[in-house]
């Protein structure tokens, strides 16, 4: 029986079991792949405090996997097939046990969205990837496209040019819309080519990604780009799968909290990239993190006190 379970090795997941653990709360974290979440993978971040260089996304990840640890958390790699969150009592079924607790935290994230085209599935990880940072290494001194005009899009377009010939930047609009900063660094670097007021209407190749067909919005005209990768970055869904029709849900199906994490359910908080909230970053997710914590912790106290 612990007191808070935490599901979600992402920074909301590690900030809220180390706050957790801190308050000597009985603490366990579940989380089904690696640390860091959406977090690792990214090759460097400008923007978290307390760096004045660029930190990489999996060496923070694993210190705050480290520091959660080091006042006590527990660390559980399994998969959440099920919770009851019903009571007094919650209580996680994973792919090799049950485990029970007073309060749930949940921090499963978002993942990243798909363009719902023909082949985009059966050549994921054989041309296709929404990953830059995992798989920018395969296409050295080759030719790949993104798809997307925002933040993300733009990172992986501009961490892609260490390795491709040749970067496509598709995107459906005539301006992106990431932040001015990334859009000076992209335009003034040689590599990128850009494909605006465009998408992508066909995947081409047969055993594996060899082109893709795009359509300009304007004119309606197709035209074939031979690349040998495509990375997707076009936002993200929720993993909001453990939780359908048993929480509040926006129409987007984040899931709705207060300001002070609390969910639509009693002793249950979410932290994190699946919230409804206006910014999605690592020190967002973090802040989100603390205060479920800390939510959690009055609520575990006042049984226990």
């Amino acid at each position: 029986m612990y007191d808070v379970i935490i599901i979600g090795g992402g920074p909301a997941g590690y900030t809220a079991a180390l706050y957790s653990a801190r308050a000597r709360l009985k603490t366990l974290l579940v989380e089904k792949m690696f640390s860091g979440g959406q977090m690792a993978t990214t090759d460097f971040m400008e923007n978290y405090p307390g760096f004045d260089e660029p930190v990489g996304g999996v060496e923070l990840a694993l210190k705050m996997e480290n520091q959660a640890r080091k006042f006590g958390a527990e660390i559980l790699y399994d998969e959440v097939i099920n919770v009851d969150m019903d009571g007094n009592v919650k209580s996680i079924k994973t792919t090799s046990n049950t485990y029970e607790c007073n309060a749930l935290i949940l921090c499963m994230g978002a993942s990243p969205k798909t363009l719902g085209l023909d082949k985009e599935d059966k050549f994921r990880g054989l041309g296709v990837s929404y990953c830059s940072v995992c798989d920018a290494a395969f296409y050295k001194d080759k030719k790949v496209a993104v798809v997307g005009g925002g933040n993300s899009a733009a990172d992986d377009a501009l961490y892609l040019t260490k390795y491709a010939e040749k970067v496509f930047l598709i995107h459906r609009r005539n301006n992106l819309r990431c932040v001015k900063l990334a859009q000076e660094e992209l335009f003034k670097n040689d590599k990128i080519e850009f494909v605006l007021n465009s998408q992508v209407v066909e995947i081409l190749g047969e055993r594996k990604l060899e082109g893709i067909r795009v359509k300009n919005n304007s004119t309606n005209e197709a035209s074939t780009l031979d690349i040998d990768g495509l990375f997707i970055a076009i936002g993200l869904v929720p993993n909001n799968e453990l939780v359908k029709g048993k929480l509040e849900l926006s129409k987007d199906g984040y899931i709705i909290t207060d300001s002070n994490m609390k969910t639509s359910m009693e002793g249950v908080f979410a932290a994190g990239d699946i919230c409804e909230k206006p910014l999605r970053q690592v020190i967002t997710a973090a802040s989100d993190g603390a205060v479920a914590a800390y939510s959690a912790e009055k609520y575990v106290n006042q049984y226990t006190l």
